[in-house]
């Protein structure tokens, strides 16, 4: 039975790194960076025709996106604020972000029409002219098969240089964003004390609303506050009276 689910994938012309826009992108500072989330947010947007969509009720915030997309918030928040005033993302009336000029990218096809198109195009095809086979002939891969093959190689690229930079999700609240190599540093900067930190942020954050570009450094300049208001109740003079009445 022909499978036909439909998928989607992005496509891009040759001249799409081109455009000013992404010029200007990349050009700022943190922008190849801003780029790479930016292809990741078309690619999420796909199934929902451009909409950062859960599902069909439920819109990505700035936290979700920053989950799915393994960043900071803070990161995350910036580019957005980049991507809107470049005309690169729009806010719906109900908050949604929506990816602008979606439509240029979007692909669709199905299992079975992609199971075609590799046979078509992979096979080696002979063609039987007046009885004599001609010689063999290779399908040439349509320009944008061959401009996605480029893409995957960027992204393969890009998640290399990734690599040690994972971001987890930490806390009551799961709102506390730490790379591996930021949780293992405040693990031997704060042995025993590096979840309670971690917790105690976690609740602020939940309970005012705040948001912090760096997480590990809010951690580190509290533990340093506390460390130092410790020292200084440790060194503070002591000071005795006199009472003539207890005296020996």
């Amino acid at each position: 039975m022909a499978d036909n689910r439909k998928y989607y994938y992005l496509k891009l012309k040759e001249s799409y790194f081109d455009d000013d826009s992404i010029i200007l992108l990349e050009s700022m500072q943190d922008g190849i960076l801003y780029s790479y989330i930016l292809l990741k947010l078309y690619l999420k947007s796909l199934k929902h025709d451009g909409k950062l969509q859960l599902d069909d009720h439920i819109p990505y915030n700035a936290q979700m996106i920053a989950t799915i997309t393994r960043q900071q918030v803070g990161t995350i928040e910036r580019a957005l604020q980049i991507y809107e005033k470049l005309g690169l993302v729009e806010i719906l009336e109900d908050s949604t972000f929506y990816m602008s000029n979606i439509e240029l990218f979007i692909g669709k096809s199905s299992t079975e029409g992609e199971r075609k198109r590799r046979a078509r195009n992979g096979n080696i095809k002979q063609k039987q002219l007046g009885g004599q086979m001609s010689t063999p002939i290779l399908d040439k891969c349509p320009p944008e098969i061959e401009r996605e093959k480029e893409i995957e190689i960027e992204l393969e690229k890009e998640r290399e240089l990734e690599k040690g930079h994972h971001t987890q999700i930490y806390g009551k609240y799961q709102n506390i964003s730490l790379t591996d190599e930021e949780l293992e540093r405040l693990k031997q900067e704060l042995p025993s004390l590096y979840q309670k930190y971690i917790e105690k942020l976690s609740e602020y954050m939940a309970s005012t609303g705040k948001t912090y570009n760096s997480h590990i450094a809010t951690i580190r300049k509290w533990a340093k506050e506390d460390m130092e208001k410790n020292a200084n109740i440790k060194n503070a003079p002591r000071t005795y009276e006199y009472d003539e009445n207890k005296s020996l």
